[in-house]
């Protein structure tokens, strides 16, 4: 592990003379490559320098022993000795998790969509509670939301809803929400009170840049229409909505909520590529799935992952088995607990990987 580490942090001295090189400085491509090579390696490079020096340490405290002290002098260098040896080995696995294999898309931005599935009125409206709950995460997280396309009913939720998320390492934290939510609740329009079950679905994307995506015009059908309202009734004139069709995918994007062509256009774009890189990797990654599948499950958006339970204030995630009896407080956006367990678990399973 040291000659990694070693290696690691020779690389990341030699990026450093890269970056202040005039012929890479010029090269925004090359700019951009080394930059982010460098930064994935700053947290592992910045802990193993840390434990060089808790070595040093360590070892010039042990020879200290070798000295002639006096009683209270050698009482606390054994007291050094012990706390130096005890940061080392927690510093040890903390970089054993740095050198864990790190999925590439962790540090992209993401389109997420939401759609109500199972339950009408009620999984339209939960779909709109799930939004503002990723909406207010993101805020916590000082990330920026911006809505791509909305589809919503005219009781106050989204049968569809589609935004992304801009930030620093938006995927690493939101990759576990793909899949099936379920909510326990009684409707407002239940005269009985009886407890309804809904459900909506949720599809985290990494925004795809255009140098991993490679889509032709030429593959691309590009259809405009007059954008529609609840109920499919026109509200412009205007031939401002866009529907883009992949044909070599099938893939199709509509997207009429800005006033602009251009501007659907663009949108429809970003939430295209991402698709279409998700599919791709979908395809060629089947072993990626089936490392995930003892962790934080398969990744299948059908799967259940998380029920909400309204009438106990409860929240169970069900791939770890966790349950948190604070659901306003995550429907606030307070999701770290969960993220924070799922990250773990599929820590944990990846040394396990490793040591067998």
């Amino acid at each position: 592990m040291l000659d990694r580490l070693q290696a690691l942090e020779d690389r990341y001295n030699k990026l450093n003379e890269l970056l202040s090189d005039p012929e890479v400085s010029s090269d925004p491509n090359k700019l951009r490559d080394y930059g982010k090579e460098q930064s994935d390696l700053e947290d592992v490079v910045q802990a193993y320098r840390e434990y060089k020096g808790l070595s040093t340490e360590l070892s010039d405290a042990k020879e200290m022993l070798e000295d002639d002290l006096d009683g209270d002098m050698e009482e606390m260098v054994k007291m050094e000795i012990g706390e130096l040896e005890e940061q080392i080995v927690q510093l040890e696995e903390n970089m054993k998790v740095l050198l864990l294999p790190k999925d590439p898309n962790d540090g992209k931005n993401v389109i997420m969509e939401i759609r109500g599935a199972a339950g009408g009125d009620e999984a339209a409206l939960f779909a709109g509670d799930l939004y503002r709950m990723y909406s207010r995460y993101a805020e916590e997280k000082g990330w920026k939301t911006e809505v791509m396309e909305a589809n919503s009913t005219g009781v106050g939720g989204y049968k569809e809803i589609i935004f992304m998320i801009n930030g620093k390492d938006v995927y690493s934290r939101l990759k576990y929400e793909n899949g099936a939510h379920r909510v326990q609740r009684v409707p407002e329009t239940e005269s009985g009170g009886r407890i309804h079950t809904s459900t909506a679905t949720v599809a985290v994307l990494p925004e795809a840049e255009e140098v991993e995506v490679e889509v032709h015009d030429k593959d691309i059908r590009v259809d405009t229409f007059a954008s529609s309202g609840p109920g499919g009734q026109s509200v412009n004139t205007t031939m401002s909505a866009v529907r883009l069709t992949h044909e070599p995918t099938g893939i199709v994007v509509s997207i009429q909520d800005e006033k602009s062509q251009i501007k659907n256009k663009e949108k429809a774009m970003k939430v295209l590529r991402a698709r279409i890189y998700d599919k791709y990797q979908q395809e060629a990654q089947a072993e990626y799935d089936e490392n995930r599948k003892s962790a934080v499950g398969t990744g299948d958006r059908s799967e259940r992952i998380r029920t909400y339970n309204f009438p106990q204030n409860r929240v169970t995630d069900h791939r770890i088995s966790l349950t948190i009896q604070k659901l306003d407080q995550i429907l606030d956006g307070k999701l770290d607990e969960f993220i924070e367990a799922l990250v773990l678990e599929e820590q944990t399973a990846k040394l396990e990987q490793i040591g067998e």
